[in-house]
């Protein structure tokens, strides 16, 4: 259990309670308002995309505490510098398609282009994939943690806070929620730097502190094992997210310039988030377990009331990713699921089909959560099985020429998964080691690779056959 001052309390209690405060600020949108409740009718404006592109981009606060532990700069190298170039790519070929679109979700623009069946069965790897487990997670640990409470009661705890208001408010609560946060964990993470700074030293002290390699960019790392990562971040392109927000933004310009400005903020909470983590590292030489790097480094080195500030950064920045994920999984469950099975059901109903959604996905995630208990675990397993199967898709998608038929869409997708699941399974038993160290998501992408590029071949083929017939 954490020690806590009274201030420190109280800085927390206000911090949850301005969390409920804030989300249940939005009125109930007008019956049958499905635009209203899943993307604020369309009209995010600058400001208010920015600080949720940022905010909930980085919901996997302990693990980059453990990352930059072990590894020291190499986790910036990782963590954060492919996903800026990803997301610079993402701005200038993708936003502005994807507002104009005017859909709602990756299996909506999936389902246009490539039929009902490949949208239905995208719509259930989205759905796996914005799983909001991982992030309820460790919400749920750092509450059970500072209270003493059983793992289940901190996991209940953590979807009141982060999911009860958007019932009511949807994307709006989710909007504004996510502005708060955004100040809550730069403030945060900024104090515990400048304290780290002026309390133990700066440069020359990390230097003399911290193990050899880890103010090197690579860490002794191969550069294969930097490739792998470049290969893991290729998932923003589809991050449901991220097509999310540029649904709602007002226009393709908020969508573009919002993601490229974001990338700079992003760039100063990674420093922020770095700075930490290599400070815990050379004042915690002997940690036995990594993940509690930051919480554990707070204990040391704030006084009352900065440790109550640092720990509402730390929630702030899980919980923004983690009431996003929410309310993409319930969007998802609802509208592409619920919605397009029921027959005779009207677009009016959407809204409430996502608020069950809302309620389905919080018992899943629970269940998920409790029974395995590891947020890289869970993180690992979805990643793998789900990104394969949608990515090239969502190229396709957008760009006509890197399309192919509906029927090998549909393959693709189960391809992808059932390639990565295959050799998840059978890596196991491989005696090889080389083998051992091929991950199940390269697998899998080679898998659809191939398959999209025979799609690709027979719809050329049939064009041909079209124009010269």
């Amino acid at each position: 259990m954490a020690s806590f001052s009274q201030l420190d309390f109280i800085i927390l209690s206000a911090f949850f309670a301005l969390l409920l405060i804030i989300g249940f600020i939005p009125q109930k949108e007008k019956e049958g308002d499905t635009e209203g409740y899943l993307l604020y009718n369309r009209k995010v404006g600058l400001f208010l995309f920015i600080m949720t592109n940022v905010s909930s981009w980085y919901g996997g606060i302990l693990g980059v505490g453990e990352f930059t532990y072990k590894f020291g700069l190499l986790s910036w190298i990782t963590q954060g510098l492919p996903y800026y170039i990803f997301a610079l790519i993402f701005a200038l070929l993708f936003a502005k398609k994807i507002s104009k679109a005017s859909l709602f979700t990756i299996p909506d623009k999936i389902e246009q282009v490539y039929g009902r069946k490949a949208g239905l069965f995208s719509s259930i790897v989205v759905f796996i994939l914005v799983s909001p487990a991982p992030y309820l997670l460790m919400t749920a640990s750092l509450i059970s943690m500072i209270l003493g409470l059983n793992i289940l009661y901190g996991l209940i705890i953590s979807v009141i806070f982060s999911g009860l208001y958007q019932l009511k408010g949807g994307y709006k609560s989710d909007l504004y929620i996510d502005v708060f946060q955004f100040f809550v964990m730069f403030i945060g993470f900024a104090v515990i730097v400048f304290i780290s700074y002026t309390s133990v030293g700066g440069i020359s002290f990390l230097e003399r502190n911290l193990p050899k390699g880890h103010l090197s960019l690579l860490s002794n790392v191969s550069p294969v094992y930097v490739i792998v990562w470049f290969l893991i971040a290729l998932w923003t392109f589809a991050d449901p997210g991220f097509h999310q927000r540029c649904y709602a933004a007002k226009n393709g310009n908020v969508a573009m310039w919002g993601i490229i400005i974001s990338i700079f903020f992003w760039a100063l909470f990674d420093f922020l988030t770095t700075s930490t983590g290599l400070f815990a590292r050379a004042l915690l030489p002997n940690l036995a377990n990594p993940v509690l790097s930051f919480p554990l480094y707070a204990e040391k080195i704030l006084g009352s009331g900065t440790k109550g500030l640092f720990y509402a950064a730390m929630f702030a920045t899980i919980f923004s990713t983690l009431n996003s994920f929410f309310f993409l999984s319930a969007t998802t469950f609802g509208r592409d699921f619920v919605f397009k099975f029921m027959k005779n059901s009207s677009e009016s109903k959407i809204p409430t089909y996502t608020r069950i959604g809302l309620l389905a996905s919080s018992v899943l995630s629970i269940l998920i959560a409790y029974y395995i208990r590891s947020v890289i675990s869970i993180w690992y397993i979805i990643g793998s099985l789900c990104i394969p199967g949608i990515i090239l898709l969502v190229l396709g998608a957008y760009y006509d020429k890197y399309r192919i038929p509906p029927g090998y869409a549909v393959f693709e997708i189960l391809a992808g998964v059932a390639v990565s699941l295959g050799w998840f399974i059978f890596r196991e038993e491989i005696q090889i080691e080389w083998l051992n160290e091929i991950e199940p998501m390269i697998v899998g992408l080679l898998a659809v690779f191939l398959v999209h590029i025979a799609g690709m071949r027979k719809l050329k083929l049939s064009s041909f056959s079209t124009q010269t017939g």
